[in-house]
This record gives C-alpha cells, sequence and structure tokens, in this order.
C-alpha cells in the first residue's frame, strides 16, 4: 500500500474519532435540552478545531511558504494531515479520562494514536507530500492547539 494511502485512512480515523465526539455532545443537547448542559470539554473542542481550520485557510491560500517536494507546486507548509490527525489525537488524550475510566484502556488507545501519528508523520514525507519542516510545523501547530484545549478545559474545571 502506498504511503499516501497509508496516510489517508489514518486521516480518516482521526476525522472519525472527532465524529463519535460531535455526535456525544448533539445526543448530550438533544437529551439534556439545552446546550449549556452539554459537557463544557466538548464544546471546548471547537476552539481549537476553529484555529486549527484558519490555519489550514491561512497557509494554504494566504501564505504559502513551502511547495511539495513532489514539484506539484501545492502548499505543503505545514502538513495538513500531521496537523490535523495531531491535534484530534491530543484533545482525544485530554478527554478520554472523561468518558472512559479505565487507565488500562486509555494507555492502550493512546499509543494506538501515537504509533497511527507517528505513521502519518513518517508516510507524509516517505510518499514525498511534505518536507520533514512541514510535518514539525503540523506537530507545532497541533501542540499549541492541544495546549489552548487544555488551558480551556482546565481554566472552566477550576472557576
Amino acid at each position: 500500500m502506498q504511503w499516501s494511502k497509508v496516510t489517508d485512512i489514518i486521516l480518516i480515523t482521526a476525522l472519525a474519532t472527532l465524529g463519535v465526539f460531535a455526535i456525544l455532545g448533539l445526543c448530550q443537547w438533544i437529551k439534556r435540552k439545552s446546550l449549556k448542559k452539554v459537557d463544557k470539554p466538548l464544546l471546548a473542542m471547537l476552539v481549537p478545531l476553529a484555529l486549527m481550520a484558519a490555519t489550514y485557510v491561512i497557509f494554504d491560500k494566504f501564505l504559502v511558504l513551502n511547495t511539495r517536494p513532489n514539484g506539484s507546486g501545492e502548499p505543503s507548509f505545514p502538513s495538513t494531515h500531521t496537523m490535523v490527525v495531531a491535534t484530534i489525537f491530543f484533545l482525544t488524550a485530554i478527554v478520554l479520562p472523561r468518558y472512559i475510566k479505565s487507565k488500562f484502556a486509555c494507555v492502550v488507545l493512546d499509543l494506538f494514536m501515537l504509533a497511527f501519528l507517528v505513521l502519518v508523520c513518517v508516510g507524509r514525507v516517505l510518499a514525498n507530500m511534505h518536507w520533514a519542516s512541514d510535518v514539525i510545523g503540523g506537530l507545532i501547530f497541533a501542540v499549541i492547539f492541544a495546549a489552548i484545549y487544555y488551558l480551556i478545559i482546565r481554566r472552566k474545571k477550576n472557576g
């Protein structure tokens, strides 16, 4: 299987994970009959996801810093696959213990997400779709988005 297909499958897996949280939030909204009664960590995910989307648009449309090594001329910084997968998996790792009480299960899921993330990072470079700097840039943005998310839910927890 080609590396680009492997990374596409992992991207779809990450988006499906996000879909599970969206469905959970929607079910809570319907059942509790108020958006204010939806778990705050689920609602707070909208902030880093909006920042991620804005980052994509900025670097894809307005601030092209790099083009793909395959010669296609398409923007490549930051690696969108890396940024999206890492952001979703980091947010999932932060919120997972709230919904899965087994520490063992959380650790196993975290290890799977880490393995998939490594495959995306390596795969995007091996597929000749990104430079290593693009992948590192995607990871840096994901860490920033996850840190913002963590600070938001920590503040809401303490506030």
